[in-house]
């Protein structure tokens, strides 16, 4: 069933349902501009190191599991061995770091964003 209603422009005017989002040029600004580059800078000053630093860890425990079996297998406590208490490390490891780049996204990226978002929408 077709509408009635036109599409709304992509020039930036007001449209029939309010004003429209900013265009295309507006982004591609904002993009070339410093304050999204800080952004980018932000994140992956924190996403790319810990990143790298989790795949070498399950790296080191897949490498161990397949070539170390006589390490892996070393009891700590009753039956509990080497292997098991990495591979829960692995879950602990990864709840770790979703936890503390939750902490870094509220506390550096959202806050940049949020800035980035009111310039473009007009807001500041």
């Amino acid at each position: 069933m077709p509408t009635e209603a036109p599409p709304p422009p992509r020039d930036g005017t007001e449209g029939p349902t309010g004003p429209a989002g900013p265009g295309t040029e507006q982004f591609i600004e904002v993009q070339e501009g410093a304050e999204f580059g800080e952004l980018r800078r932000t994140y992956r000053s924190f996403a790319f190191p810990l990143t790298l630093a989790f795949i070498a860890w399950y790296l080191l425990y897949v490498l161990l599991s397949n070539y170390a079996g006589g390490f892996m297998g070393t009891k700590v406590v009753g039956n509990i061995n080497v292997a098991l208490v990495l591979g829960l490390g692995q879950f602990a490891t990864t709840f770790l770091i979703a936890w503390l780049y939750s902490r870094h996204a509220a506390n550096r990226l959202d806050p940049q964003a949020e800035a980035i978002r009111k310039r473009m929408e007009g807001d500041a």
